[in-house]
C-alpha cells in the first residue's frame, strides 16, 4: 500500500499551482461580482495542455485518468477560485473528454478527442430534469427513432455551462421509464451539437439566477423536435446506463475535489484572518473556541482526501467506486461547509463584508450538500446497498 501521489499527479499540481499562482483571490472575486468566465485562467490551462488530461496521447493528450482530474481540479480550486468557479474544469475534461474516451466510437473520438484537448471545443452534461429531480430514472426527455435519426424532446433543468458549449452529453428515454424493465433500461445518451441546435431553433435555454456559483451559468433547456444523427449515440441505445454510472461517479469524485480545494480556502481566509486580528490584547487564534473547530476542520479535510484519491484510483482501474465516490462526495462537501462556516464565525461580524471571500465561499459550499446530489440520496445509496438496510421506495 502506498499513499504517495504517483509522479503524473504531483506534475499536474506543480502544473496547475504554476499557473493559479498568477491569480489571486481578488480575480476570482471579481470573477463571481462579474458573472464571467475566468477566461484568462482557462487560457493557460489551454495553453499547457491541462484540458487534454484524460485524453489518450494518440489523440493528442495527457493520457491520464481521473486521479490526474481530481488533483487538478483540487488544485485549481483551492488556489482560490474554490467549489463554484472550479467546476468550469469539470466540463469539458470530465463531461467530455473522460466520457468519451472511455464510450465514444472510434469516430468521436477522431473527431472529438484532440479538439477537447486543446480546449477547442467545449462540453455540458444534460441529466435533471425539472419533474424528475433527483430520481434520474424518472426523465420523461424522449428520443424517438425516425430513420437515420433520433427525435428528441423534452426539457431540462439546472444545466451549467450551455452558452459555451460546442456539444452537449444529452441523457435521454428510448424506453419510457413506465415500461423499463430493469428501470435502468431504456437510457440512451446522445451528442447534441448545441449551436446548431440552437440556430435551428429546436434548443433554447433561459439562465436561472443564482445566490452563487456564477462564472459558471445554469440554464433551463428546452428541446422541441431535435433531430439528432443515430452516430451520435455515445454507447449503446437503450444501454446508456452503463455511460451514465461513468459519468455519475466521476462527477462525484471531481466535485469532491472542488469541494475540498473550496475546504482549503476557507480554512486558510480563517486561518490568516485568526493570526492578524487581534482581540483583547492577542490573537484570536490563541482562543480554543476560534482554534479548535478549525483544527477540526484540518482533520476532515484530509480524511476525505484519502477517500477521494482512493474513488479516483478505483476508477483509472476499472474497479467499483460508487462506494467511493460517494463517501468522498459527501466528506468533501460536509468539510467544505464546515470550512466556510468557520471561516465565517472566525471573521465575525467581517464575514457579511463583500471586501472579505468568506460570503463568497459560503455560498459555493452550501451547494456540494445539494448538488448535484443531495446528502440524503448519498446517505441511502450506503444504507441500501452498502449496508443492505430495507428500501424506502
Amino acid at each position: 500500500m502506498d499513499f504517495t501521489l504517483p509522479e503524473s499527479a504531483q506534475a499536474v499540481q506543480r502544473g496547475i499551482a504554476d499557473i493559479c499562482a498568477r491569480y489571486d483571490m481578488d480575480y476570482w472575486q471579481r470573477c463571481e461580482a462579474d458573472k464571467c468566465w475566468p477566461e484568462e485562467v482557462w487560457a493557460e490551462l489551454a495553453k499547457g495542455g491541462w484540458l487534454g488530461l484524460a485524453v489518450p496521447e494518440e489523440y493528442g493528450g495527457g493520457g491520464q485518468g481521473l486521479l490526474e482530474l481530481a488533483v487538478a481540479t483540487e488544485t485549481l480550486a483551492a488556489s482560490g477560485a474554490a467549489g463554484g468557479s472550479a467546476f468550469t474544469y469539470v466540463l469539458t475534461p470530465g463531461f467530455g473528454a473522460l466520457t468519451l474516451t472511455r464510450h465514444g466510437t472510434a469516430e468521436q473520438k477522431r473527431e472529438l478527442l484532440p479538439k477537447l484537448a486543446t480546449g477547442e471545443i467545449e462540453t455540458c452534461f444534460a441529466l435533471t430534469e425539472p419533474d424528475a429531480g433527483s430520481n434520474s430514472l424518472a426523465i420523461t426527455t424522449a428520443a424517438r427513432r425516425d430513420g437515420g435519426d433520433f427525435v428528441v424532446n423534452g426539457q431540462k433543468i439546472w444545466i451549467t455551462g450551455v452558452q459555451r458549449a460546442t456539444w452537449m452529453l444529452l441523457v435521454t428515454r428510448t424506453v419510457p421509464a413506465a415500461e423499463a424493465r430493469p428501470r435502468t433500461h431504456g437510457l440512451t445518451v446522445l451528442l447534441v451539437n448545441v449551436p446548431e441546435a440552437v440556430a435551428a431553433g429546436r434548443l433554447s435555454y433561459r439562465p436561472i439566477p443564482k445566490m452563487g456559483a456564477n462564472t459558471t451559468p445554469s440554464n433551463m433547456v428546452f428541446i422541441d423536435d431535435l433531430r439528432v444523427p443515430a452516430a451520435n449515440v455515445v454507447g449503446e441505445v437503450d444501454q446508456g446506463a452503463a455511460v451514465l454510472w461513468d459519468i455519475l461517479n466521476p462527477e462525484r469524485v471531481l466535485l469532491a475535489a472542488s469541494a475540498l480545494g473550496g475546504a482549503e480556502v476557507g480554512l486558510r481566509v480563517a486561518v490568516d484572518y485568526a493570526r492578524q486580528r487581534e482581540v483583547f490584547g492577542r490573537p484570536i487564534g490563541a482562543n480554543q473556541a476560534i482554534a479548535f473547530p478549525l483544527a477540526r476542520v484540518k482533520a476532515k479535510i484530509e480524511l476525505a482526501r484519502l477517500m477521494l484519491y482512493k474513488a479516483a484510483w478505483s476508477f483509472d482501474r476499472l474497479l467499483p467506486c460508487g462506494t467511493e465516490a460517494n463517501i468522498a462526495k459527501l466528506a468533501a462537501s460536509e468539510a467544505a461547509w464546515e470550512a466556510a462556516d468557520a471561516a465565517f464565525q472566525t471573521h465575525g461580524g467581517m464575514a457579511y463584508s463583500l471586501e472579505y471571500p468568506v460570503a463568497r465561499l459560503l455560498a459555493d459550499a452550501r451547494i456540494g450538500r445539494v448538488a448535484p446530489v443531495t446528502e440524503e440520496l448519498l446517505l441511502n445509496y450506503l444504507a441500501t446497498q452498502v449496508l443492505g438496510l430495507p428500501r424506502s421506495f
